[in-house]
């Protein structure tokens, strides 16, 4: 049952946009109820007239919250770094790293994750799809690793977790579901399976959450 003033995350398990907003309320310690939108069932549950109240772009994740609804993953989660600054900071307090951290998360966010998300491939065709995902994450990913470069440290900027990292585990995710060969991404390759032994990011997985299905569970 949810709770009256909890925040609630309207979700869908293998959203790689809500997957980041589900790590940064793990890492902030935010306790929230989850509402799953599934975006296979019923047509998509993403275009009832119900959620377009919430969010009219018919997207996943929303958060409610402080008497608010958010849309948007990058803006939820400066929104939480805002308001929530401790127990971990998601952007950092030098102009010229956090600068850093917004062209990353960007980049993810904008260049790559929308070019092969579900409403993109059911334009692209059922015989194609899987060729397009992959073009579209090499070209992005192929900048991404030369941007790591010169910004990584342990992490995608330094040696403190930030949104870029929020951002780069769930398209990894979505790239190895794609069958990209990462072996051409060594940088992305080492911060990734850094950030998978950290407790924010397991207990955020699509195979943990609510509303996974049994055969995709962990």
């Amino acid at each position: 049952m949810m709770q009256a003033g909890k925040p609630v995350l309207y979700s869908y398990f293998r959203s790689s946009c809500s997957w980041r907003v589900r790590i940064a309320l793990a890492l902030k310690g935010i306790d929230y109820d989850t509402l799953p939108i599934s975006l296979i069932k019923d047509g998509g549950q993403q275009f009832t007239k119900e959620f377009k109240t919430l969010n009219p772009m018919s997207q996943v994740p929303a958060l409610k919250i402080d008497g608010i609804i958010l849309t948007q993953s990058l803006a939820i989660i400066e929104y939480l770094e805002e308001t929530r600054p401790t127990p971990v900071r998601l952007l950092p307090q030098d102009p010229k790293k956090r600068a850093h951290v917004r062209m990353i998360s960007d980049l993810i966010a904008s260049g790559i994750q929308p070019l092969q998300n579900l409403s993109v491939l059911k334009k692209v065709g059922q015989e194609t799809q899987l060729a397009w995902a992959q073009a579209v994450i090499n070209s992005g990913f192929g900048a991404l690793e030369h941007v790591l470069q010169s910004t990584a440290g342990k992490y995608c900027v330094g040696n403190e977790i930030s949104m870029a990292d929020l951002c780069l585990v769930p398209q990894v995710a979505n790239a190895e579901r794609f069958k990209v060969d990462l072996s051409s991404y060594p940088t992305i390759n080492r911060i990734n399976k850094t950030l998978l032994t950290m407790e924010a990011f397991q207990v955020s997985h699509p195979s943990r959450q609510p509303d996974t299905p049994p055969e995709f569970q962990a």
